[in-house]
């Protein structure tokens, strides 16, 4: 039986750019971003936007963007199915909100070093996933 195949389309500019993004703008706009979506998920109804704020914090910290596809055997190409969004909500509730701080307070320090600046934006790269189950 065939499967499809998952493919990651990447959209990010070379190593030299996204540092120089991080270190002259990504830096202070990225601590500006999480500080807004989190106010924003104190409220009830600032939440989804607060979320969909933090699942784009990648491309806002250092211009990394990512999207998963699948490929059929046929050839035709689909996003990844997502999680159930009930899943998901739960999954935030207990979960995500409180993880996300923590993984992306570890993600900025990471990348406040040269040496494990990579590993700060590969952290960064994973946070849509860490706040909500999101699939790139």
């Amino acid at each position: 039986m065939n499967r499809p195949v998952v493919l990651e389309q990447s959209n990010r500019p070379g190593c030299l750019i996204q540092i120089l993004w991080f270190v002259f703008v990504g830096s202070w706009l990225g601590l500006i971003w999480v500080v807004v979506a989190w106010v924003l998920l104190l409220t009830i109804i600032g939440a989804p936007i607060g979320v969909a704020m933090l699942n784009n914090l990648p491309q806002i910290i250092a211009l990394r963007g990512r999207r998963l596809v699948q490929v059929s055997p046929s050839g035709s190409v689909s996003e990844v199915p997502q999680v159930n969004i009930v899943i998901r909500a739960i999954y935030f509730l207990l979960v995500g909100w409180w993880l996300s701080a923590v993984w992306m307070t570890v993600a900025y320090l990471l990348c406040l070093t040269i040496f494990l600046m990579p590993l700060g934006f590969w952290m960064f790269d994973l946070t849509p996933f860490i706040v909500s189950l999101k699939r790139a």
